[in-house]
């Protein structure tokens, strides 16, 4: 160039906008705050904490350690909270008719949260599989007339248990419901059932696209809902869950959940499925939920004790993806940490 330095002829470098953090913030596309996360809760009956080994950080809480994560959490601008529960064996059936009981542990829960901290938005888990003795979503046929010659997944018997379910959680208090079954139709079930109990503001998040996925390892091992080996039952989840090489499916799914009344859309897992995120938010008005599940999870505390990730940096990038990829919400088990790193910067 004139003054005697290189120059590769060229008018667009991209890098201006890059050249300092306040042109980088200036043009930055996305962000990610605690307004975004969901904090799920493992809930147990016991009084005391159980560590969950694959989930390192984890723990099934007893009521009263909840409330206080809870609202550790809350200080950190984390408003939306979902709870999961290990439901005791003995309580465990097919029909898992424990999951109406208005005086079981959810119920009980979602009350405890509400009165201690009434701005915080509960979801709630809609799914057998916790109370099921079969390890399922959804009831188990007596018969062996399903897949591999195991009994089959009772779809429309499973929504009226569903519908039950919701309510009671509804009438405990509950701001969302989330089913997370898979079962045809049941979000128009839920939400007329809602509706006609007088629930009209209770929200559903549908899990749209919930894949049959080998990253729930964790989580099953939380709740101890695996399918049993030893039960009349599938060996997996691959006749109600979708199949992981499926990216049109989920936009059939988002049509069907959209028009029977879903106010959110959730896709699980998430990061290796965001290009399935990307599709529903190109094809769908509905905000998009992520769930960074528990494998994924468990993979990071993984690499992070190993010394191969830096911690902080790696899950805020993370976070990060799912809303470049066109997620509204995220339900992350790293939502509590995440929130306490924002607040720092």
């Amino acid at each position: 160039n004139r003054k005697g330095g290189v120059w590769v002829e060229q008018r667009e470098r991209p890098r201006r906008n890059r050249k300092n953090e306040g042109m980088r913030s200036m043009v930055r596309e996305n962000s990610v705050s605690a307004a975004n996360f969901i904090y799920p809760l493992f809930i147990h009956t016991k009084d005391s904490n159980e560590p969950i080994e694959s989930m390192p950080g984890c723990e099934r809480h007893s009521v009263a350690s909840a409330l206080k994560e809870i609202g550790e959490a809350h200080s950190y601008g984390i408003q939306h909270i979902i709870i999961f529960p290990k439901i005791p064996e003995e309580l465990k059936t097919n029909d898992a008719e424990e999951c109406t009981n208005p005086d079981g542990l959810v119920p009980q829960v979602i009350r405890a949260i509400k009165q201690a901290y009434p701005n915080v938005n509960v979801w709630t888990d809609i799914a057998l599989d916790p109370y099921s003795d079969q390890g399922h979503d959804g009831m188990v046929s007596d018969d062996n007339l399903g897949d591999g010659g195991k009994g089959r997944i009772l779809n429309d018997e499973t929504i009226r248990q569903l519908c039950r379910q919701a309510i009671t959680h509804a009438r405990a208090g509950a701001d969302v419901v989330a089913p997370s079954d898979m079962m045809d139709g049941r979000i128009g079930a839920i939400r007329d059932a809602l509706d006609f109990e007088g629930f009209t503001d209770v929200s559903i998040v549908a899990y749209t696209a919930k894949y049959a996925s080998s990253y729930y390892g964790p989580f099953r091992d939380a709740l101890d809902s695996a399918p049993r080996e030893s039960s009349n039952a599938p060996p997996n989840k691959k006749t109600y869950q979708m199949d992981p090489a499926n990216s049109r499916e989920a936009v059939i799914e988002a049509d069907l959940d959209s028009a029977e009344g879903a106010d959110m859309l959730m896709v699980k897992p998430g990061l290796p499925y965001l290009d399935v995120i990307r599709v529903l938010r190109d094809n769908a008005d509905l905000p998009i939920a992520a769930y960074h599940v528990s494998g994924e999870y468990a993979m990071m505390k993984a690499a992070v004790e190993r010394g191969w990730l830096e911690e902080r940096e790696t899950v805020l990038e993370t976070l990060l993806c799912f809303k470049r990829a066109g997620a509204d919400a995220i339900l992350t088990y790293y939502a509590k940490q995440a929130a306490k790193w924002l607040a720092e910067k």
